[in-house]
């Protein structure tokens, strides 16, 4: 992917991750559109970045989606990159017959349903681009769960299967599809105890490094940081040492 010249559309893109892709393809040139469902997180990002541009979006607002995709494309005729990062992680105890299954339904419509029919009603515009992206974030949980959340792995690891499907079926077009999947960052992700935890990577360093891969290995299709390297090639060590692995690492995380 190239890393400049751009008009990027970043769901999710006020806090966290996405906020840092955001400002770090913005330094670069890029024409960055931030997409949130809150109005004063989104001003107060584009008011730090001038230049930058923001949309209002509720991406659990399943049916407005197309709606939303067809307003991006007419707002923004350049428009060739889609980063579908917003996601929800909650903790959920299987055992609890009494448990609210909104949260399970409210983790698959915005870490799955979204970027799925996000991507459609762009694909049509992208396809007219000299070069597009779709950039899918997902998480090296989509390879090792861990269980504390596992409604959270389970749309990650949708989510990576499906991106290995959209790459195949565009694999003819001008359309690059990518899968960033991160290990564990400091961010809010799973609340504000997670911004300070040190087995966390830094959300600064970890942005850095992805910025590095894609401008070293343009046509990376996968964008792997060292830290989630073990998570993302558990499966290759064999049965048994990855069943070990996913108890150690649930162990490790409590």
């Amino acid at each position: 992917m190239q890393t400049s010249g751009n008009t990027i559309l970043i769901t999710g893109g006020t806090s966290g991750i996405g906020r840092g892709l955001a400002e770090a393809f913005h330094e670069l040139g890029n024409r960055v559109i931030v997409a949130g469902r809150r109005k004063a997180l989104l001003d107060e990002v584009t008011a730090a970045h001038p230049g930058m541009q923001s949309a209002l979006l509720d991406v659990q607002d399943i049916d407005a989606l197309p709606d939303f995709g067809a307003q991006m494309a007419s707002e923004y005729p350049a428009l060739n990159v889609l980063i579908n990062n917003a996601g929800i992680m909650k903790a959920e105890n299987l055992n609890d017959s009494e448990a609210d299954f909104d949260v399970v339904e409210d983790i698959v419509e915005t870490n799955l349903i979204a970027p799925l029919r996000l991507t459609a009603a762009l694909l049509p515009h992208f396809k007219k681009q000299a070069h597009a992206a779709v950039i899918n974030v997902t998480s090296g949980l989509a390879f090792v769960p861990l269980a504390l959340t596992p409604t959270y792995c389970a749309t990650k690891a949708a989510i990576h299967s499906w991106t290995q499907s959209l790459r195949y079926q565009l694999r003819n077009s001008s359309i690059q599809v990518l899968e960033l999947p991160p290990p564990y960052v400091q961010t809010e992700l799973m609340g504000p105890q997670q911004m300070q935890d040190p087995r966390a990577v830094p959300l600064a360093d970890f942005i850095a490094e992805v910025m590095e891969i894609l401008r070293t290995q343009p046509d990376a299709t996968e964008i792997l940081v060292q830290r989630v390297l073990p998570l993302r090639y558990a499966a290759e060590q064999g049965h048994e040492k990855y069943d070990q692995f996913v108890r150690t690492f649930n162990d490790s995380m409590h």
